[in-house]
């Protein structure tokens, strides 16, 4: 899909209710204080229409549990598909917070619930996905160069299967690494939009579980941790952290400067 085409596949979602499965769902706006602040997060409540034929439900585990860390992932998919991913299966994968990119936060289920996020493999991923938030950003992550063209994780050019994201002219909608990341060097931009979200989704987190507006250093930021330094931590981390290969969410190709400056400092 094109980069300039998501808005209006976004505005879909809005208007039809109905992610890419036919699934429907009940939106609505709602609003929650952030404590210690004047603060207050905006989301829509994104719940499975209760006539619905397609439901998969649960795709959570409704019991509460002690958070210590929250996780930012992006999806590689575009909204309706994340919404469907994350709400259609019956392994309980699945995040409390999606972002789009026009920067609506949609609240899938509650975010003292959990639910399988991290794939870490044997008992820790029951442990740590029971101790971490996650929250997904929709992103549709590296961009392979083809030509002129950058292309989505999804095209097979040399199979005939193009999926057109950008043009290297377009230079808003992607990142250039100066040194390949995971072998990638291409990604796509977030919006300010989204950044504004995160930011005060992550404050609102913070406050309401006593995590610590922390983030690791740059030259952990980006590596697979030891389990004894992540399962310590308490703060925020991203899904590379956990992972050692195919995942990209979210690397050096993110504006993390600025979003460190807006959970961290109070507004002004």
């Amino acid at each position: 899909m094109k980069a300039l085409n998501i808005p209006q596949f976004e505005k879909r979602f809005l208007d039809d209710k109905k992610d890419t499965r036919g699934k429907k769902f009940l939106l609505e706006e709602n609003s929650v204080p952030i404590k210690g602040s004047d603060e207050a997060m905006h989301y829509v409540d994104c719940i499975i229409h209760p006539s619905n034929k397609l439901s998969y439900e649960p795709y959570y585990q409704r019991e509460k549990s002690e958070k210590t860390q929250i996780v930012l992932h992006f999806t590689a998919v575009y909204l309706k598909g994340d919404i469907a991913a994350l709400t259609g299966n019956r392994k309980m994968v699945s995040v409390p917070f999606v972002i789009a990119r026009d920067g609506t936060i949609f609240k899938l289920w509650s975010s003292a619930y959990w639910a399988y996020h991290l794939d870490i493999g044997g008992g820790r991923s029951k442990k740590m996905s029971q101790k971490t938030i996650a929250i997904e950003v929709s992103n549709i992550g590296p961009l392979p160069l083809f030509g002129q063209e950058l292309h989505t994780c999804y095209a097979k050019p040399k199979a005939g299967k193009k999926d057109a994201y950008c043009h290297l002219d377009e230079q808003e909608h992607y990142i250039k690494l100066e040194t390949p990341y995971r072998g990638k060097q291409y990604y796509a931009t977030f919006t300010d939009a989204q950044y504004d979200s995160m930011i005060t989704l992550l404050r609102y987190l913070t406050a309401e579980y006593g995590i610590p507006p922390a983030f690791l250093p740059e030259d952990q930021r980006y590596e697979v941790l030891e389990p004894s330094i992540i399962d310590a931590f308490q703060g925020i981390t991203t899904h590379v952290n956990y992972r050692p290969s195919g995942k990209w969410d979210i690397g050096p190709a993110f504006e993390w400067d600025r979003l460190i400056k807006g959970v961290t400092q109070l507004p002004t």
